[in-house]
């Protein structure tokens, strides 16, 4: 099979099962905010897929891979994952039980799921720059050292040292938000500091393993936000 078909395949695939997970536990097909998301991220996958076929297919390639683990990459890594991967389902299959089948909790107003929505596009447009600008962005911590994995300072690593983590924090809560269920928002938060207890043990590594990131960190002051960590 051609390979293109198959990173196509891929993307129909992973689309397909986020729509089941966000509507199997609704028990209806009738839900317009997931539907709607779906849109969204599926847009955001054809676009992006397209652009790195043409310009970064190995960025592709890895950002592509079905499970996050490589041979070496750091234990406390591969744990993090696991328990990121674990409460990231939860994530996308709790509001269909809290909003629509069980209504365990009253749904978030209409506004607040409308403005989670519009969220995602500047999140999609921070995260393509995030992408173009790091070719080495791999979803495990690890030093790339068959790619010549280089410290990258451009774009919106001026800003904060791991941009792609601040915009995926954004999108943990607008997801739920988007949904209107407010169960959900407590994984959010659990997520949340997986992914800041994750940001602080990948810069350690970066610091002391990649040459030139010790400078880097000088230069670029935080690791998140702006001007508060």
């Amino acid at each position: 099979m051609n390979n293109n078909v198959k990173i196509w395949l891929s993307l129909f695939v992973r689309m397909s099962l986020f729509a089941v997970a966000l509507l199997w536990p609704a028990g209806t097909w009738k839900w317009w905010q997931a539907w709607t998301l779906v849109g969204l991220w599926a847009l955001f996958g054809i676009v992006m897929t397209r652009f790195l076929l043409h310009h970064d297919p190995a960025l592709l390639a890895e950002r592509m891979k079905l499970v996050p683990l490589h041979k070496e990459q750091k234990l406390w890594d591969k744990l993090l994952m696991l328990m990121f991967i674990v409460a990231g389902f939860g994530l996308y299959l709790i509001p269909g039980f809290d909003v629509v089948r069980y209504e365990w909790s009253e749904p978030l107003p209409l506004w607040a799921n409308i403005f989670a929505m519009l969220v995602h596009l500047p999140s999609f447009l921070f995260l393509a720059w995030v992408m173009r600008e790091n070719t080495y962005l791999s979803q495990v911590v690890k030093i790339d050292k068959n790619r010549g994995h280089q410290v990258v300072t451009t774009g919106p690593y001026a800003l904060v040292r791991h941009p792609m983590y601040t915009v995926v924090i954004v999108l943990l809560f607008a997801v739920p938000v988007a949904l209107g269920s407010r169960y959900a928002l407590i994984l959010s938060v659990l997520l949340t500091l997986l992914l800041i207890i994750r940001t602080y043990l990948e810069d350690r590594t970066l610091n002391t393993e990649l040459e030139g990131y010790p400078e880097y960190a000088k230069q670029t002051r935080y690791r998140l936000i702006p001007g508060i960590w």
